[in-house]
Parts: C-alpha cells; structure tokens; sequence
C-alpha cells in the first residue's frame, strides 16, 4: 500500500450538524494531501466539520484537524463563512505547519519541548474581529469549562505549544517567575507575556522575541470577568481568579459563546 493510500485509508473525517455530508470527500482530498508534508510517521488522523444554524454567526462552519505525528500532538482550526472555504483554508494551515515542523525537525529551538495536553485556542486573534455577533437578546453561556495543571515553562516553550497546536494564547507558569501567566499575539503579530504578578526581570529570555506587561492581572470573579471581556470586545480576558487565587482566562468560543481556562484549586 503507497503512503497515499494509507493515509487516505486511517483519515478519519467528521461531518455534524448544518454540513453537507458530501464535504467528507472534499475534507479527505484536500486534507490527504496536505498530510503529505509530514516528515514523521502519521499515527492518528482525525478531521471534524460543522456548522451553527444561527444566521447571527458571521462564520459558521469550523473546520478542526488533530493529527498524531509520531507522538506529537498537531491541531489546526479555522472557521469560514462556506463548508468548502473553511476545508481550503484547514488544508492549507496543516500544510504550512507541517512544513514548518519539517525544516526545524519537529522542535522549535533544537531540544523537544515538554508538551501540554491542553486546550488555549478559541476565538479570533487579539485585537481582530470576534467571532459572532448578536442581533438577538439570546445571552452568551460559559459552555466549556477546563481545568488543568499549569506546569511550569519558559516562553520559547509556550510559543512552540502555540505554534504547534494553532492556539492564539497559551496559558501557564513562567519558570523563572514561578508565576501563572498567558502568552498571546499581539495587534502586530509579536508575543506579549501577561502575569499575575509581573517581574519582568525574572522572567527566563531566551531566544523568542517577547515583551512583557507591566500590569498586574486584574483580580475578578468569574462574572466580573464576563462583564470586562464585553466591554473590552477583546477575544479573551487574562484575570486572577478571587476564589483561587489563581491565573484565568475567560474567552469568546467560535459558537459565540464563552469557554472558562482554570488550574485546579490544588496541585
């Protein structure tokens, strides 16, 4: 069996609701030969289509891809206004990021990284357009909730986590701070570390180009947060938590809804 056909056959593609199920023979075109830039055995391969039946999401059809490359975790997500749209555009982001994993030999700075099952990525970039807007008076829910250990990183780890597994942000703590921090893109495209309790001379530099906020992270509830991340219209709001006293992130969903990021209370 040629490598084509092997991938082909182990590629397993997802259509839910308000898709065409004949966008699973375009998913499986498009998506195969973008996994031919993958320069490790492919363990796993998993692709997911759906849409949102709400007229008031400006792009409703998110297109996600979850590839297993010989034990590491790559994840793409795009979202588009059309079912084709959105598999041209996953396609064309696996390939740029397999290519990429390809000329730096899977790591971002010559060592493997410790990686993080974790879940950071879920709205537009900072600073960009959110991903819904409502005509309705239906109110946005905090529908996914996750909880997981902040192990402690540097920020060329945290970019390597952001560039792999396509997040926008990243949540976790700064090893040189020991602090719980979040890791995002700016306007410019250029990384900014925010902290609970910034020390930016502590903070471990190595060979990623960041800067670092000054301002402490503001100290909420979960419905103060809510009430901020309105306001601000940003796609998500970094805060300490005043029940635990730990680093937060609250964050706009593709769905239109909000998604809660949080460590465990103990660890």
């Amino acid at each position: 069996m040629s490598k084509a056909t092997a991938t082909d056959a182990a590629l397993r593609i997802s259509i839910g609701h308000h898709v065409s199920a004949a966008a699973a023979d375009y998913a499986r075109e498009k998506i195969s030969a973008a996994l031919d830039y993958a320069a490790e055995p492919l363990l796993g391969m998993r692709v997911r289509i759906t849409g949102h039946a709400d007229p008031a999401v400006a792009r409703p059809i998110v297109a996600q891809a979850n590839v297993n490359m010989n034990g590491r975790p790559v994840r793409v997500q795009v979202a588009a206004a059309t079912t084709r749209e959105a598999i041209d555009l996953l396609a064309a982001r696996l390939k740029t990021r397999l290519e990429r994993l390809a000329r730096h030999g899977g790591t971002a700075h010559g060592e493997r990284p410790r990686m993080r099952s974790v879940e950071s990525r879920h709205g537009g970039t900072v600073g960009g357009l959110l991903p819904r807007t409502r005509d309705t008076a239906e109110p946005r829910q905090i529908v996914r909730r996750k909880s997981y250990a902040l192990l402690g990183a540097t920020c060329d780890e945290a970019v390597f986590d952001m560039e792999i597994m396509d997040y926008d942000f990243h949540l976790f703590t700064e090893s040189g701070t020991d602090a719980d921090s979040v890791l995002y893109r700016g306007e410019d495209r250029s990384y900014r570390l925010a902290q609970v309790d910034p020390r930016p001379a502590s903070v471990t530099r190595s060979a990623v180009s960041f800067t670092v906020s000054p301002t402490p992270a503001p100290e909420l509830d979960v419905e103060d947060a809510v009430a901020r991340l309105e306001l601000t219209g940003l796609p998500f709001v970094f805060f300490r938590d005043r029940s635990s006293n730990r680093g937060s992130v609250l964050y706009h969903r593709y769905d239109g809804d909000y998604g809660l990021i949080t460590p465990p209370t103990q660890q």
